[in-house]
C-alpha cells in the first residue's frame, strides 16, 4: 500500500438521474465524502473532487415509459435538481457532469473497444428474458413478479424493495413485463462479456492480502464474493438507451450500465482537466478514494478495478473504498418507489438556512458499521441539545460577555489560573483524535471529537462563571474570555469540515476574515490564534431551536405517505381478485380412504438437467427415504425445499420423469392464474404423519 502520495482522487458513486436525491444517499456518500475533501484541503493537499448523474440506468427507462416521455426528458430534469440540490447543500463537487455527455459516449466507447481488440471479452449467445408484445428484450429491471424469499409483490427482477434482497427473474414467482404486462419468454440473443473469474487470482491477492485495513464490511463482502467464485459478467445489453456497443453486429445494443458508469469517473475527469487528466488516474503519485454505498461494494472493489487492469496503460486502483451501510427512515427501509423517503430539496424549501442541522444529524448517525435509522424526533434532540444548547449557547455567551464587559475586544489573559491551563492543554488532544478519525474514514467519531471541543468550552465557561466574576475582579473576567474565545477561534476549524454554513458564520461574528492563518488546520490547538485587541463583530444566533410543529409536520407528510401506499396496495389487490377454480365431481368416502396422505421431510433438492421447472427432491416420509420429481422450479429453488416439511400423496403409483423414477406427488394450492404454493403443516410434524 503506497503511502507516499502528492494528490488525492475522491470520487463518489454516481447518483441515478431517474429521481431526487434523498437522506439515505447522503448519509451513505455524499456527507462523508465531502466532509473528507474539506479535511484534505484544509490540511492542504492537492485534492480533486469528482461525481456526476448516472444517466443510463434501466429505471430510467421505466420512468420515462411511465410519464409519456423520452429517457433525455428524465436525465435532463432530474440532472438538473440533484445538481441544484448539492450545491444549495453545500457539497462542492470540482465537476458534477453526466453519462450523456459527449466526452463520457467518447471516452466509453473507446474503453469497450480497446477490451474488445485485444480480445478481452467473451462473446456468448445466451436466452435472454423477450416481451413478444412490446418486440424487445426485458432488462431484470423490467420483470415483475412475487418476491420467491418474502412474498411482496412488485419485487424486480434483480432486487425485493421490500426485503432487499438480491433475485434473478428466474427466482420470481409469476414473471411478467413491466412493459406490456405479457408473461416474457426466453429468446436467443448475442452479448459480451468480462471474465471476471481470469482476474480471481489478481483480485485475491490485491484484496485480501493487500488490503486487509479497509472497513470490514467492504473486506468481509469482497471475500465472500471471492470465496464464491467469480463469472464472466455481461458488459452488453439489448436496450435503446445508453452508450451504442462500438462494434459490427451489435445494432439494438448498449454498454451495460454498470460497466458503463464507473467510466464516468474518467470522462468527467478529462472534461475538467483535458490536458492534465493522466496525472489524476495513472500517477502513483495519486491516491483514489472512492465513497459509495454498501450496493455498490462489488461494482468498485471487483468489476470497476478488474477492468482497469484488462486496460492496463498505467490506470491507478483505488486506495480504499470506505462504503456506508444503509440509512432506514422511521424504522422502514427508505423506498423511492414507495415515496418512503426525505428528499432533500424539499429538506432544503422545508428548513431554509438550516443545511448544516441535516449533516449533522446523518453524519452523527451515520450507517459506518451497520444499517442505521432516521428519525424526526432524533433529528429534532439533535438540533435542540447538542447545537443550540452546546455549541451555539457556548459561543454566544463568550461574544455577548465579551461585548459587555470589553467593547467586542479580544481582552488580554491579565489572571490566568490552572483551569485555564489544563483546559487549553486538552486540545492538541481533540485535534489528534478528530485527525486520525478523519484518516480512517471515521466520520461519526470524528464529529463527536469536534463536539467534544464545544463541550469543553460549554463546562469551562459554566465552571468559571465570568458572568459572576465580572461583578469584582475585571482581570479574571479578561482571561476567562480570552480563553473562551481561543476555544471559539478553534471550533471554526474543527467543525469546517463538517459544518461549512455555520462556521461561515461564526467566522463573521468571530471577524476572523482578517486573519489569514485562523482557519488553517495547523492553527488547530495552538495559542492565541485570536491576539489581544481584535475586534469581534456583534453576537449572533448560530442555531435556532426546531419546534414541535416543524417535526410534526414532517411526521404528518410520511404517514400521509403511508396511508396513500396502503391505499393503493388494497386497491391493487381488489383488482386482482383470485378466480377460484369450479368445485370438481364428488368422491366417495372410500375413494378418498384410498389415498395415502403424510407428512415428510425433504433432505436434498437439485434440479433436473435441461429442464426450467422440474426439481428432483430425496424425501424422509418415515417410512423410507424416496426420490419424488415435481415442476416447483419456477416457484422454490432448491435451497428454500431443503429441510422444508411437506405433504405428499405417498401411495400414487411410481412413473419415470426425465429418466428419474418419481414415487409419489407433492400436496400444491393453485391459483386459476397458474401461481403455485406448498401446502405445510402448520407446525412441525413428525415423518409419516397420515392427513386425512
Amino acid at each position: 500500500m503506497n503511502t507516499n502520495y502528492k494528490r488525492n482522487l475522491v470520487t463518489c458513486a454516481l447518483p441515478y438521474a431517474n429521481g431526487p436525491i434523498h437522506i439515505g444517499h447522503l448519509a451513505g456518500v455524499y456527507v462523508p465524502a465531502d466532509i473528507y475533501v474539506r479535511y484534505l484541503r484544509m490540511r492542504g493537499r492537492e485534492t480533486l473532487f469528482v461525481c456526476g448523474s448516472d444517466e443510463h440506468g434501466v429505471p430510467i427507462t421505466i420512468k420515462a415509459r411511465k410519464e409519456g416521455c423520452t429517457p433525455q426528458d428524465i436525465v435532463d430534469k432530474y440532472h438538473g435538481i440533484i445538481k441544484n440540490s448539492f450545491a444549495d447543500f453545500g457539497i462542492k463537487f470540482d465537476i458534477y457532469s453526466r453519462t450523456s455527455s459527449k466526452i463520457h459516449y467518447k471516452t466509453a466507447s473507446e474503453f469497450f473497444k480497446k477490451l474488445y481488440d485485444e480480445g478481452k471479452f467473451v462473446e456468448r449467445e445466451s436466452e435472454q428474458y423477450y416481451d413478444e408484445e412490446a418486440k424487445c428484450f426485458l432488462a431484470d429491471r423490467y420483470i415483475v413478479g412475487t418476491c420467491s424469499k418474502c412474498g411482496a409483490e412488485g419485487a424486480y427482477g434483480d432486487q425485493c424493495e421490500k426485503c432487499g434482497s438480491t433475485l434473478s427473474p428466474d427466482e420470481l414467482i409469476d414473471p411478467h413485463s413491466a412493459i406490456s404486462g405479457a408473461k416474457p419468454v426466453k429468446k436467443m440473443t448475442k452479448h459480451w462479456y468480462l471474465p471476471l473469474d481470469e482476474y480471481e487470482p489478481w483480485l485475491k491477492e490485491w484484496i485480501l492480502e493487500g488490503h486487509k485495513e479497509w472497513k470490514s464490511n467492504v473486506y468481509g463482502q469482497c471475500k465472500s464474493w471471492l470465496d464464491g467464485g467469480l463469472q464472466p459478467r455481461a458488459v452488453s445489453r439489448d436496450l435503446d438507451w445508453g452508450v451504442p456497443v462500438p462494434v459490427e453486429g451489435a445494432e439494438g445494443k448498449v454498454l451495460y450500465v454498470w460497466f458503463d458508469a464507473p467510466i464516468g469517473y474518467i470522462s468527467n475527469t478529462i472534461e475538467l482537466l483535458p490536458d492534465e487528466w493522466e496525472k489524476w488516474w495513472k500517477s502513483k503519485e495519486t491516491k483514489l478514494v472512492h465513497f459509495i454505498g454498501k450496493d455498490n461494494i462489488v461494482f468498485h472493489c471487483i468489476v470497476f478495478p478488474s477492468m482497469l487492469k484488462a486496460y492496463g496503460d498505467g490506470y491507478i486502483l483505488p486506495d480504499n473504498v470506505p462504503a456506508n451501510e444503509f440509512l432506514n427512515l422511521e424504522g422502514e427501509k427508505i423506498s423511492t418507489s414507495q415515496n418512503w423517503a426525505v428528499w432533500l430539496h424539499e429538506y432544503l424549501e422545508d428548513f431554509p438556512g438550516q443545511q448544516d442541522v441535516l449533516r449533522y444529524a446523518l453524519c452523527a448517525n451515520a450507517p459506518e458499521t451497520k444499517d442505521n435509522d432516521f428519525t424526526w424526533k432524533e433529528f429534532q434532540t439533535r438540533n435542540n441539545s447538542e447545537l443550540v444548547a452546546i455549541f451555539g449557547n457556548f459561543v454566544n455567551r463568550a461574544v455577548v460577555l465579551t461585548h459587555k464587559y470589553f467593547n467586542g475586544e479580544v481582552p488580554a489573559n491579565a489572571k490566568p489560573e490552572q483551569i485555564d491551563t489544563e483546559t487549553l492543554s486538552q486540545i492538541p488532544d481533540i485535534r489528534k483524535a478528530i485527525e486520525d478519525n478523519l484518516e480512517n474514514y471515521k466520520f461519526r467519531e470524528a464529529l463527536k471529537e469536534a463536539m467534544n471541543l464545544a463541550r469543553l468550552g460549554n463546562k469551562y465557561l459554566a465552571d468559571t462563571e465570568p458572568w459572576k466574576v465580572g461583578q469584582s475582579d475585571l482581570e479574571r473576567t479578561a482571561s476567562i474570555l480570552n480563553v473562551s474565545l481561543q476555544i471559539c477561534a478553534n471550533l471554526t476549524i474543527a467543525f469546517a469540515p463538517f459544518l461549512p454554513f455555520s462556521v461561515e458564520k461564526l467566522n463573521h461574528i468571530l471577524n476572523v476574515a482578517v486573519l489569514d492563518s485562523a482557519l488553517a488546520w495547523d492553527e488547530l490547538g495552538k495559542d492565541g490564534i485570536l491576539p489581544v485587541g481584535h475586534k469581534l463583530n456583534k453576537a449572533e444566533l448560530l442555531f435556532a431551536k426546531i419546534e414541535d410543529a416543524q417535526v410534526e409536520a414532517q411526521i404528518a407528510k410520511l404517514n400521509a405517505t403511508k396511508v396513500a401506499n396502503e391505499a393503493a396496495a388494497a386497491e391493487k389487490a381488489a383488482q386482482e381478485e383470485p378466480v377460484i377454480a369450479p368445485a370438481k365431481a364428488e368422491c366417495t368416502f372410500d375413494e378418498f380412504q384410498a389415498m395415502d396422505i403424510r407428512t415428510a421431510t425433504v433432505l436434498e433438492a437439485e434440479r433436473v438437467p435441461k429442464t426450467d421447472k422440474l426439481l428432483k427432491l430425496t424425501i424422509d416420509t418415515g417410512l423410507d427415504t424416496r426420490t419424488i420429481v415435481s415442476g416447483i422450479a419456477e416457484y422454490y429453488t432448491p435451497e428454500e425445499m431443503v429441510g422444508k416439511q411437506i405433504c405428499i400423496l405417498a401411495n400414487l403409483q411410481p412413473r419415470k420423469i426425465r429418466g428419474i423414477e418419481s414415487k409419489g406427488m407433492i400436496l400444491m394450492a393453485q391459483q386459476e392464474d397458474g401461481k403455485m404454493r406448498i401446502v405445510s403443516p402448520e407446525e412441525k410434524l413428525i415423518n409419516g404423519a397420515c392427513i386425512g
